[in-house]
């Protein structure tokens, strides 16, 4: 028996980013080894081929490489959700399909980039992908790099299909899950898209994050969550302010300092494809210092080796 959708997505799940070799190659030993290191740390669910995934840059057949190895690697200890980034509808239909065939959990599309499509157009989009394949999808709204951000009115419409299961929320706005919850199905899942504001989401009613930071400190992150959900929320801020420095660094400059933050704890080469290149050194230097600010042993250790 299937397990639904809202019994899973909820909590920190990683958006992991796409390790390349010095030749510009998806490294997948280094792959192996980000998923693995993230079901240890029992998280919900994993994101490949997304935002943190450098998901333009990839090609159809790379992408299903990528989610293929995901799934294997989880073995059903979690669930893999599969990114569809594209502003052409056939495009996002051609890679939803695909990632329903390499195993996929669900499918996580955004909302059009660059073509900048009114309302009615993101409806008929998310529609389109939905009649294309039989997966869970997960909507992207993510208004810095897209323009255009998905209305409450259509996000709304669109959950009268049980097959919208969720919305990763990149707006910033923290007040949305207390306006949404009551306009949405029960079991319909708000996660926060932004690391910078996913506390204050959470706070305010959200099932969980899709995070970046979390790619660094898993267990720091379900600590934190796990702690709001249960009112200590004292303690919450108390950890949350271990990430704020971190957080700010990543975001500045994501993915290539996420992929920096994770070589200096040797679980990746910092490479990247263009247009995206690696950071300059006074960005690496800052990265260094953000990670003394977590206060973890072992991450400072390796930072500072």
């Amino acid at each position: 028996m299937l397990v639904p959708p809202s019994a899973w997505l909820t909590g920190v799940i990683p958006d992991l980013p796409t390790p390349f070799d010095a030749a510009g190659l998806i490294d997948l030993k280094a792959f192996t080894a980000l998923c693995e290191r993230q079901i240890a740390a029992d998280v919900p669910a994993v994101l490949v081929c997304e935002t943190a995934g450098e998901a333009p840059t990839l090609t159809a057949a790379e992408q299903e490489l990528i989610i293929r190895t995901a799934v294997d690697v989880a073995g059903g200890r979690a669930r893999i959700i599969a990114g569809a980034v594209a502003n052409g509808t056939n495009h996002a239909i051609e890679l939803a399909r695909r990632a329903e065939a390499a195993g996929a959990d669900a499918v996580l599309p955004v909302v059009p980039y660059y073509n900048r499509p009114m309302q009615e157009g993101m409806l008929a989009h998310f529609r389109a992908i939905a009649g294309a394949t039989g997966l869970p999808i997960i909507l992207h709204d993510v208004p810095s790099r897209t323009l255009r951000p998905l209305a409450d009115d259509t996000l709304v419409r669109l959950a009268e299909n049980r097959q919208f299961v969720g919305l990763r929320d990149a707006s910033g706005d923290i007040s949305r899950p207390m306006r949404l919850c009551p306009q949405l199905p029960a079991g319909f899942r708000l996660l926060s898209g932004d690391d910078a504001t996913a506390f204050g989401f959470i706070a305010s009613g959200g099932d969980g994050a899709i995070s970046l930071v979390s790619n660094i400190a898993p267990d720091l992150c379900r600590t934190i969550f796990s702690n709001c959900r249960q009112g200590r929320m004292q303690s919450a801020r108390y950890l949350q302010k271990r990430l704020v420095r971190l957080e700010a660094c990543l975001a500045k400059e994501s993915p290539a300092a996420l992929k920096y933050a994770l070589s200096l704890l040797g679980l990746m080469q910092p490479h990247t494809r263009l247009p995206i290149v690696e950071l300059d050194d006074a960005a690496k230097a800052e990265i260094t210092r953000a990670f003394v600010a977590i206060n973890d042993e072992e991450l400072i250790e390796v930072a500072e080796g």
